[in-house]
């Protein structure tokens, strides 16, 4: 058996046979001497919009500005609240803080690690205006009773998509439920470019246009601007990039799935090993195979030993960030999200990687967990 280490990532599988592709689609942005808001941002969000379901897609700088942009479009600012994951990346809380409002941490269920609907309810307040759920790991949060919850109580809904182009609730892609929805195009996600990237899908044409003014600093029309916007628009190279890889995403999704079924065939049983597990309804596009472990910390030094890289999603919860400190938190106010942070870890997982290298990633896991 071929005992090469085995990155965490690993691109070169996915942009080689694209090479020429990619190589052609900047060279013709270069040549068209239009950088900025040309027609390779406009075919890829009429392109992504459809690929989202969606009427609309409004192309920004990176999934932290389609977050914050999304916010802010609906009016949500200082005074008010917004549910959010108590186990997410930083950047979901972050958006929330950037409008002045304040993020409000909702605990995840504890097999799928999504934000669990029926804890929302004792989050709740006066000042609740949003919940933002996040398909965390590339798995579709259960949105039946997340947007029949917030159409009881009159709330908007943003979905953080981030991880999971392509996965479905019941049918229904992720990135088309709420009045405004968010992803990144950052180069390790799914559907990745070259750089920062990122992107806005809605079926409001209002909201859209909301969207496109406020990332063209509330500007329609060059030196009239109409409302406070910032400057956070899609960069053409970038959109160019995204261009040829959208054809492909479907076929890296099924390798991904693949991938994690050859993980969960190999790993079924492990001692002190909890794999991932999908929601009846939910699809799952594996952005990360997530494993946890009691020995997380000893089992990613004994990967490593082995040329296995190995990263941890994510090792400090937002609520004991020294960045949220002002809020108040303190160990055991999230414990399932404290809980994941301490055991979680995620395996080698990308487009190209082999059973043979998967197998190998196992054994060397079960070896070490059987002692």
């Amino acid at each position: 058996m071929d005992s090469a280490a085995i990155p965490f990532l690993a691109f070169g599988p996915q942009h080689d046979p694209i090479r020429e592709q990619v190589l052609a689609a900047v060279a013709a942005v270069y040549d068209s001497h239009w950088y900025v808001l040309g027609d390779a941002v406009r075919q890829f969000e009429a392109e992504y919009a459809h690929y989202s379901a969606t009427a609309h897609c409004i192309g920004v700088g990176n999934g932290l500005d389609a977050l914050y942009l999304s916010l802010k479009a609906l009016g949500v600012g200082e005074g008010d609240e917004v549910l959010v994951p108590s186990n997410t990346y930083i950047a979901t809380w972050l958006a929330v803080s950037m409008t002045g409002a304040r993020p409000m941490p909702v605990e995840p269920d504890t097999m799928t690690y999504n934000l669990a609907p029926d804890l929302l309810a004792a989050a709740l307040t006066p000042r609740t205006r949003a919940i933002l759920p996040v398909h965390l790991y590339g798995q579709a949060c259960q949105m039946g009773p997340i947007m029949a919850f917030a159409e009881e109580h009159n709330l908007w809904v943003i979905e953080d998509n981030a991880q999971a182009h392509g996965a479905t609730w019941q049918g229904q892609v992720t990135g088309s439920f709420g009045q405004l929805n968010a992803t990144s195009f950052y180069p390790g996600k799914n559907l990745g470019a070259l750089g920062d990237a990122g992107a806005v899908t809605t079926n409001s044409a209002e909201a859209a246009e909301q969207v496109r003014l406020l990332r063209n600093y509330g500007s329609r029309q060059k030196y009239h601007n109409e409302i406070p916007g910032v400057n956070s628009r899609l960069d053409e190279l970038q959109a160019a990039v995204l261009r040829v890889k959208l054809p492909y995403i479907e076929t890296w999704t099924h390798q991904r799935q693949q991938i994690a079924a050859w993980y969960t065939q190999q790993l079924a049983g492990v001692p002190d090993l909890i794999l991932p597990a999908t929601a009846a309804g939910a699809t799952h596009v594996y952005h990360l195979y997530v494993v946890r472990t009691s020995r997380r910390d000893a089992l990613q030094q004994h990967l490593t030993q082995h040329g296995i890289g190995t990263l941890i999603h994510y090792p400090v919860p937002p609520h004991l960030q020294p960045a949220y400190s002002g809020l108040g938190y303190r160990p055991g106010d999230f414990p399932v999200a404290e809980a994941l942070a301490a055991t979680s870890l995620s395996l080698p997982l990308w487009p190209g990687l082999s059973e043979e290298q998967v197998v190998r990633v196992s054994e060397v896991i079960r070896d070490f967990l059987r002692e």
